[in-house]
């Protein structure tokens, strides 16, 4: 019994890559998937993140916090790059790990990424009705809360029926079509990064050095909380926090690895775009906070809206309402885009039938999941009615981390697995030819004979040495998290242990480089592998690990409510274990006719 539930759950989909089965319209080029990208992760963030690190985690030290942030970006881009590559399909890392580690998994992916687009989508809309009402002197909020009060200490203070209407335009927008929508977000990203240009110009103009030099003496004395001047006032502690902060500011990029069947060239374009997007939003991200820290020293930022605040502060109240009107359509950019991705994630896993099928309509005229889309619109207006911003950013990041893990991970176990090796049996050295004692798995660990060609062994270490290597990245990741980094400098034991487990992690890199690879002929393949996907999923644990216990126990009922779906529902339904059970029947069938066969002469 529970061996089969254990195949059950790691059944793997078939992926056969036939294009032209594909219900959505391919209409995405490279201009498009690179707009979506940009715009999708390039939103409010550019316009609040970096003043209120820089004021209260990092000082002028931010940029160096943006570069950290992008690189681990970077690595969790790479992979989804390499897997855009390998499977042009719609539903980003949910159909990536199916092909690869199993269904299960794959489901837990889907149901986070449903999660995390949800929650952006809600936060998007809310933080524009916040900063509009913030222009229009607090009219919505006033009206709202005097009308119609929620005294309740979980929920808002007051529905937002304006960020609710704004999601109901949104669903209406992306119903109408992708190629609509994506005129749309192209032209609101161009004008957001306009915006972004307006403000690093005149912010070079005002910029001044001597911010990033302030002593700890010439901090007025009425600023609490300045740590000790310079250029990294709170030290290498406050840029490590301030990178995992602008780490999330990253997030959203994933959402052109969701457009695989509507891409022209996906397994082309889609990595390129996922590239390119990262670039230009490192050099935005780094910029705005270069300007921004030597335009104002970095304790008298204004941690909700620094632009317009700095731009007050030295006389250009024209510059002013240029950043605010930028904010407003980067906003309406982060909007789509944070929306436009969910969908596409019901649809696949409508399409497997690991959810209820419905969600995978599509609708004849306008080729979109119609369905799909009015129901997760709905869903999203009623997170965004009710909770505030606060209380939807809390759960936004857990479920991306996990499924930037899971997508590192499933780029080593293909990269060492044999394609399509579960049924091309010729490709693949069968374990029985081998003498299984301890010094034939010594040689294959070490692979003395230095082969190239995969074999079941090598697979077989592989993969045995990638679940090791998650375990002992987990546990550094735990130690160091909740040891501190001050205290191993005082704690020799400690030290030890950790220095015990790198060389541990070190050597297991070494085994895992050392088995055969897969040689594949794809688009884009992640450098460095094993070392650049295992760095992804160290940074992805750690951060992991920051979020606090209030989001793991939301995380926890969130991911109750996806397992009684999946159990009672999806399990049976999945069409991947449909045509598992057919291709079970059929080969019976071909057993008993050879029986019948040789019985009878």
């Amino acid at each position: 019994m529970a061996s089969r539930l254990w195949k059950t759950l790691s059944r793997r989909r078939i992926d056969n890559n036939d294009e032209s089965k594909s219900e959505l319209a391919r209409v995405l080029g490279l201009f498009d998937l690179t707009a979506l990208g940009v715009g999708s992760t390039l939103g409010l963030g550019v316009y609040v993140l970096a003043g209120s690190i820089a004021k209260e985690t990092a000082g002028p030290a931010v940029c160096i916090s943006f570069l950290i942030a992008a690189i681990a970006s970077g690595f969790a881009g790479m992979c989804y790059a390499e897997f855009a590559s390998r499977v042009p399909k719609a539903g980003s890392a949910y159909i990536y790990s199916y092909v690869t580690v199993g269904e299960f998994i794959a489901f837990i992916i889907g149901w986070n990424l449903i999660l995390e687009y949800v929650i952006g989508t809600a936060s998007v809309a809310r933080g524009l009705s916040n900063y509009l009402d913030e222009l229009v002197g607090n009219v919505i909020s006033r009206t709202l809360s005097s009308a119609m009060p929620m005294n309740v200490s979980f929920l808002s203070e007051y529905p937002d029926f304006f960020a609710f209407g704004v999601v109901l335009l949104l669903i209406i927008l992306l119903s109408m079509g992708v190629k609509e929508s994506t005129v749309l977000n192209n032209i609101f990203t161009v004008m957001n990064l306009t915006t972004i240009l307006v403000i690093i110009v005149a912010g070079s103009i005002k910029a001044d050095p001597l911010n990033w030099q302030i002593p700890m003496k010439e901090i007025p004395p009425t600023v609490q909380h300045a740590g000790s001047g310079g250029f990294m006032p709170f030290g290498v502690t406050g840029v490590m926090m301030g990178a995992a902060k602008c780490f999330y500011g990253f997030v959203g990029f994933d959402t052109v690895a969701t457009t695989g069947e509507e891409a022209k060239n996906p397994q082309r374009n889609i990595p390129i775009a996922i590239v390119i997007s990262l670039i230009i939003i490192l050099l935005a991200y780094f910029s705005i906070s270069t300007v921004l820290t030597m335009m104002l020293p970095y304790y008298d930022q204004n941690a909700d809206a620094p632009f317009p605040h700095v731009f007050e502060k030295i006389g250009w109240p024209t510059i002013k309402w240029i950043v605010n009107i930028g904010a407003t359509f980067a906003l309406c950019t982060s909007l789509l885009g944070a929306m436009f991705p969910l969908p596409r994630i019901l649809y696949a896993m409508g399409s497997d039938g690991v959810i209820f099928k419905q969600l995978a309509n599509v609708h004849p005229k306008t080729m979109t999941p119609i369905f799909g889309t009015v129901v997760s619109g709905l869903f999203t207006g009623i997170m965004t009615l009710i909770f505030n911003l606060q209380q939807l950013i809390d759960m936004m990041s857990i479920g991306t981390l996990l499924a930037y893990t899971i997508v590192a991970v499933s780029v080593l176990i293909l990269r060492y697995q044999e394609k399509e090796c579960s049924t091309n049996t010729h490709s693949i050295t069968t374990m029985n030819s081998y003498e299984l004692t301890p010094l034939s798995i010594l040689k294959q660990v070490v692979n003395l004979q230095n082969q190239k060609e995969i074999t079941e062994m090598s697979n077989k270490v592989a993969k045995c040495c990638i679940a090791i290597l998650c375990i002992v990245i987990l546990v550094i990741a735990f130690l160091i998290n909740y040891v501190g980094t001050e205290a191993f400098g005082n704690n020799v034991i400690e030290c030890v242990i950790l220095v015990v487990l790198l060389n541990i992690l070190l050597l297991i890199i070494i085994i895992i480089a050392r088995q055969p690879t897969c040689d594949i002929d794809i688009a884009f393949k992640v450098p460095f592998v094993p070392l650049l996907p295992s760095c992804s999923i160290f940074i992805n644990l750690y951060l992991m690990l920051q979020l606090d216990a209030f989001t793991w126990i939301r995380f926890s009922v969130w991911l109750l409510i996806g397992f009684i779906i999946y159990f009672f529902y999806g399990i049976s339904h999945s069409e991947q274990g449909k045509r598992d059970k057919t291709e079970s029947e059929m080969m019976k069938q071909k057993y008993a006719d050879q029986v019948r066969t040789v019985t009878s002469f």
